[in-house]
């Protein structure tokens, strides 16, 4: 069964064209839905209020320690990718957050959260390891 799949983002005016549309392979895929997972915010689609993770609920929280934060982030993400990323099998998530000098215009330098994410599992399709890595930085969130 040859399966195709599309690239993100997204192009619906090609497709309502019956143009031919970018695709890419099962890999590929797994990654662009994985981000997308990452990148929307809980209820941002309308279809299904699930749909998303806790990055942007953690995006201003200076709150929490580091450990703490970084087991919500896991705990969500492993959450969001067992219900939405069916395609993979034996998930391990590991997120590492560091603080990182960012160096601006004119010497408005800044400091940021980075939040490191590794992703492993198995494709189920094929049987092959799958690894997905990833960084965003909070406060605001930004890829």
């Amino acid at each position: 069964m040859n399966t195709k799949y599309y690239t993100l983002p997204f192009n619906t005016k090609k497709v309502m064209n019956s143009e031919v549309h970018d695709s890419c392979n099962l890999n590929q895929s797994i990654s662009h839905y994985i981000h997308l997972v990452n990148t929307s915010s809980f209820g941002e689609c309308a279809f299904d209020e699930s749909f998303g993770c806790s990055l942007w609920l953690v995006d201003f929280d200076n709150l929490k320690s580091t450990n703490r934060l970084k087991d919500f982030i896991q705990e969500s993400l492993y959450d969001a990718l067992i219900i939405h990323e069916r395609r993979l099998d034996a998930i391990r998530i590991n997120v590492r957050i560091k603080q990182e000098e960012l160096f601006g215009l004119e010497r408005s330098n800044r400091i940021k959260k980075r939040i490191d994410i590794r992703i492993k599992g198995k494709v189920k399709r094929t049987n092959e390891d799958f690894s997905y890595t990833e960084y965003f930085y909070i406060g605001p969130l930004s890829y």
